[in-house]
């Protein structure tokens, strides 16, 4: 059991340690050595976990949409109270920022699209919202969902831009205001709060252990 342990604890390590290099240089410009470096751990024991550079850039993508989700009984706030989380998530966790930076730059792993997962998140949360009579029946989900993920980006990059991501989460809310009224129903409108219903601290990010079982699950290694 000690032994196992020590395993988990240094994956966490190393893909901490690679998820702030990610974040600092990008995918191309991110050296192995760096990684190993600042992981403080043996070229051998990364490649026990990570055959290789681009596994590690998956095992972070699959952890930035694996730890996002709120419960709400509303999907559409769960989808706000989504956002804002991530946004909490941008400005303290080097693995939402290394995945953000990731999926900018076009990182295809394992033969998958860098958004595809965003996309559909977004889009699963949107069908509820229409099951439940939230969303306008009339909306194109997937479409709607794209659109989502673009317009969250593209605030979250003027953000840090400007001001280091200081004001994302007004931002983000005013991002709401204005698209809530093309998406929700008139019923609903009312009763969703654009800046969202959780604390985003309180929700920053799973636990060292939930975060584990994420990337084992993506991954399959042990």
């Amino acid at each position: 059991m000690a032994k196992q342990a020590r395993a988990v604890q240094t994956r966490r390590t190393i893909v901490e340690a690679a998820a702030s290099v990610f974040a600092d240089h990008g995918y191309e410009r991110s050296a192995t050595s760096e990684i190993l470096r600042r992981a403080g751990v043996t070229k051998g024991a990364m490649y026990f976990h990570f055959p290789s550079k681009e596994s590690l850039a998956q095992a972070i993508m699959d952890e930035q949409t694996a730890v996002v989700g709120v419960a709400n009984s509303s999907p559409l706030q769960s989808l706000i109270d989504m956002t804002h989380r991530f946004a909490h998530a941008l400005r303290n966790d080097p693995i939402a920022r290394a995945g953000t930076r990731l999926s900018i730059e076009g990182v295809f792993v394992q033969g998958s699209h860098p958004w595809g997962a965003w996309f559909d998140l977004t889009t699963r949360l949107l069908v509820e919202g229409q099951q439940a009579g939230e969303v306008l029946p009339q909306l194109d989900t997937r479409e709607t969902a794209e659109f989502f993920v673009a317009s969250f980006t593209g605030v979250q990059l003027i953000a840090e831009a400007i001001c280091g991501r200081a004001d994302l989460h007004e931002r983000v809310t005013v991002m709401w205001r204005h698209i809530l009224p093309s998406v929700a129903q008139p019923s609903a409108i009312a009763r969703l709060r654009p800046e969202g219903v959780s604390d985003p601290a309180a929700l920053a990010g799973p636990s060292q252990d939930d975060a584990q079982d994420a990337l084992e699950a993506g991954s399959g290694a042990a």
